[in-house]
């Protein structure tokens, strides 16, 4: 038996290997329900009943492998973040941040038409990735092979370049506007963007060619994102709604119907049987994703929902408002939890670190801040920046938080005092 694996998005799980007509084999149980007070002993009884692997005579190792991610999980309540790096970027503002899988590096955007690769530990810049004619506003990773960064800019176009040499692999022509959001698909096969023209385009990132043109909507596409086996994506638009596209084929699948001002976030849960948007309306709404119906609409802000995200499990819902206000939700219920009160400006981000316990908001008072997600209680508030924030994230392990400012150039990096290991 295999200690756990990593994968596309970070929570436990354990690799059992076994051998079949000669050739060694892997499968993974994902342990979406393991938390500091799970009874470990009727968690292995129900993994058992539904895994055959899970022979009697490997009942206590298993225990023992999940009593051990178990107590990692548990380990970190008490640790703070210290301010690690403050970094002087770029000779105009920041657009956006993005961290690598591991947090190793990490990529910023400019209005200087340009993209800066960093070293996270050092501060160094590794590489600054130049040929774009306007604004660089939207970035990303390949996550989480990490080996490519796409870039969208206000020159209407799309460039793919190398983590490692900086090279420009294609740049990708077509859109007749900004581009002002973009994503990989999880297999690293298309790069889709999204602009100003009303548009979603996806590339081949191998040939450089353009896929297929998603069009539909009647304003500019603001937000998209692709389910976890990457055959459904999703876009929201300033035209109040969110369509679920076929990634194959370019074919609609779904038009999500129901808010009534501009969509802010639109995103897949893990398990792609839920999408979750939010909306100037104030409200952010739950949908089945596979009939496009709407499930649940989740009210309790007093403005604007400016961001959303679900844990990695799915089970929680947290919501970002410019009324200053976070909230987190159950998805299963769809009753609020907690409210997240401290923040004395709007909340424009929000993320659960990958263990799903904690909560990261960026606002407009120059502060982050570190919450509890079922509590709801402020256990830190990072300062020193002289500006407000407009990004900021967690990386995959949870144990680094990059903040970007509104103060012409500046990046802080955030590293906690404990490390997260899976037992090997």
């Amino acid at each position: 038996m295999a200690p756990p694996a990593g994968g596309r998005r970070y929570f436990p799980r354990i690799m059992l290997e076994y051998e079949k007509h000669g050739e060694l084999k892997t499968k993974s149980i994902d342990l979406l329900d393991l938390g500091p007070s799970t009874d470990v002993s009727a968690l292995v009884e129900e993994i058992q009943k539904a895994e055959p692997l899970i022979t009697a005579s490997r009942t206590e190792q298993v225990k023992l492998l999940i009593q051990r991610l178990q107590e990692k999980l548990g380990q970190h309540s008490n640790h703070t973040f210290y301010l690690f790096k403050v970094l002087k970027a770029h000779i105009l503002p920041l657009t956006n941040v993005a961290l690598n899988k591991s947090g190793s590096c990490f990529i910023t955007g400019s209005y200087d038409r340009t993209c800066k690769l960093w070293d996270t530990a050092s501060g160094e810049e590794l590489n600054t990735l130049e040929g774009h004619r306007n604004v660089v506003y939207a970035i990303a990773f390949n996550n989480p092979y990490g080996d490519k960064i796409a870039t969208g800019s206000f020159d209407k176009t799309c460039k793919l370049w190398s983590v490692e040499t900086g090279k420009c692999y294609h740049t990708f022509r077509g859109h007749t506007a900004e581009i002002v959001c973009l994503s990989f698909n999880p297999q690293s096969t298309l790069v889709a963007t999204g602009s100003m023209d009303t548009t979603a385009k996806l590339w081949n990132i191998q040939n450089g060619e353009e896929v297929c043109t998603l069009r539909g909507h009647s304003a500019e596409i603001i937000s998209l994102s692709f389910n976890t086996s990457g055959d459904r994506i999703i876009t929201g638009s300033f035209d109040h709604t969110v369509v679920v596209w076929d990634a194959d084929t370019g074919r609609k699948v779904n038009i999500l119907i129901g808010h009534c001002a501009e969509i802010s976030s639109a995103l897949f849960n893990w398990d792609c049987s839920l999408i979750l948007t939010g909306s100037m309306d104030k409200t952010c709404m739950l949908w089945d994703a596979t009939n496009g119906k709407c499930v649940a609409t989740l009210t309790g802000h007093d403005d604007e929902i400016l961001d959303s995200c679900f844990d990695y499990t799915g089970k929680l819902i947290a919501t970002a408002s410019a009324d200053g206000t976070a909230r987190i939700f159950s998805a299963a219920t769809r009753k609020c939890i907690a409210k997240l009160e401290g923040h004395e400006g709007e909340i424009s981000k929000i993320s659960f670190n990958p263990q799903g316990n904690r909560l990261l908001t960026g606002s407009s008072d120059k502060t982050a801040r570190i919450w509890d997600a079922q509590t709801g209680q402020c256990l830190q508030v990072l300062e020193g920046h002289t500006d407000e924030i407009f990004s900021c994230t967690f990386n995959y392990k949870g144990n680094i938080v990059i903040t970007g400012m509104e103060d012409i150039n500046t990046i802080d990096s955030f590293f906690l005092d404990w490390l997260l290991e899976f037992p090997s």
